[in-house]
């Protein structure tokens, strides 16, 4: 018997967010861009966290929302 009550992981047109890709410490030139790729990459990870504890917050409303 199967439980008609589990919910996916999470619905298809709200996946969880993608964490930016870190570059490693060879990828930097060292010529002192402006920005430097590790700029980038913490601007793009304060982002992806911001969206991250929207989907949490909306999963967990999505889920306190089913009734069992």
């Amino acid at each position: 018997m199967t439980d008609d009550t589990q919910l996916p992981p999470y619905p298809a047109d709200d996946p969880p967010p993608e964490p930016p890709y870190e570059p490693a410490l060879e990828e930097c030139c060292g010529n002192g861009c402006d920005p430097c790729i590790f700029d980038t990459y913490n601007a793009e990870l304060q982002r992806y966290r911001k969206l991250q504890a929207e989907w949490q917050a909306r999963q967990a409303a999505r889920q306190g929302s089913v009734e069992l």
